[in-house]
């Protein structure tokens, strides 16, 4: 496959960064508002044959480089048996698995909920040859919507509490998600994706210390199981700040840096042979064009200092984005003088 996303993220270099969008398939796009004008979101994620063309509208509407499979990063707690509500304030776990002194007796791995994610990825791969990609949520992010519950709470207080008062529960669940984790990217990857992002949405929530100690060795086994499998990985560690010091190739090929911190600063902190992803700030893009185009610019300078680069947002596109101004960083990247 030709494909610039491809060829620089197995480190070869390129005439300008390849460029796709975290939550690029979404209500941004006028036409996935009209799909859904017809078909709630679960049933989007659900029905393959939907999944799939809402998957491929990006590369059709904006012109990105790579695409990423329309599903959602609470696939997994689903497929352990927990029951998910998609309420107007987001999603809910009815019965948090924080109320249980023991939770694990009160789930178990069901890997055919699954199913339907690889039948897209199948209907996916047979209508475009462009690049795709998997992911799925990191051990510390999914674990906090299985104990809190909801999404509304986003420092996750009942699920920090659990954390620190039942130590060795919390071992024995990272080591259960993570398992159905990496089943779940061993089959993605067996379907036909190129590449697999890991989301760890909330890795701030945590002292470094703490994460490094509990939650980055699960990271760790992820990847290892899908590099074996011959696919690059990239880690989105958002809020990790200063222990981006942590990220060696032992844990990913490429980093996706948050908005909250430069790439100068990134680069300097993560190691030279992980390649760099992001940072632009989602809230930019309500910006006049003009002045879009004077921050890209300043772009300019890291792409020759870090040629592996992957053009990105430092969290996903906001809902009511203006369609135009992401059409017009796209298109930015692409016919820009790198």
């Amino acid at each position: 496959m030709d494909s610039i996303f491809l060829k620089t993220i197995k480190g070869e270099s390129c005439q300008r960064p390849p460029v796709w969008l975290m939550r690029q398939a979404g209500r941004v796009l006028p036409r996935y508002r009209q799909l859904r004008e017809h078909h709630s979101f679960s049933e989007l994620m659900q029905t393959p044959e939907l999944a799939a063309r809402v998957t491929l509208m990006p590369v059709e509407d904006l012109g990105v480089d790579a695409a990423i499979m329309f599903n959602d990063i609470l696939t997994i707690p689903t497929a352990m048996g927990m029951d998910l509500e998609w309420t107007e304030r987001g999603p809910r776990f009815p019965t948090p698995l924080s109320q249980y002194q023991h939770p694990l007796k009160h789930i178990s791995a069901r890997p055919e909920r699954l199913d339907h994610v690889y039948q897209a990825i199948d209907c996916t791969v047979q209508q475009s040859s462009v690049p795709l990609i998997g992911f799925c949520g990191a051990p510390l992010t999914t674990l906090c919507y299985m104990l809190q519950g909801i999404s509304t709470k986003s420092t996750f207080p009942e699920a920090k509490k659990f954390f620190y008062q039942n130590p060795e529960e919390t071992k024995k669940l990272i080591a259960a998600v993570t398992d159905l984790s990496i089943e779940y990217a061993t089959r993605q990857i067996e379907h036909g994706i190129n590449a697999f992002q890991l989301f760890e949405s909330h890795a701030g929530i945590v002292p470094t210390d703490v994460y490094k100690e509990v939650f980055l060795p699960a990271v760790c086994r992820i990847a290892d199981a899908i590099r074996s499998a011959g696919i690059p990985m990239i880690f989105f560690p958002k809020g990790l700040g200063c222990g981006l010091n942590l990220i060696t190739p032992d844990v990913c090929d490429f980093v996706s840096i948050d908005w909250q911190t430069s790439l100068t600063d990134a680069n300097r902190m993560v190691h030279p042979e992980v390649g760099l992803q992001g940072n632009i700030d989602p809230h930019l893009l309500f910006a006049p064009q003009e002045v879009i185009a004077r921050k890209l610019e300043e772009y300019k300078p890291l792409f020759h200092e870090h040629r592996r680069w992957i053009v990105n947002l430092g969290h996903g596109v906001l809902a009511d984005t203006p369609f135009d101004n992401v059409k017009f960083l796209v298109n930015w990247i692409k016919t820009t003088n790198w």
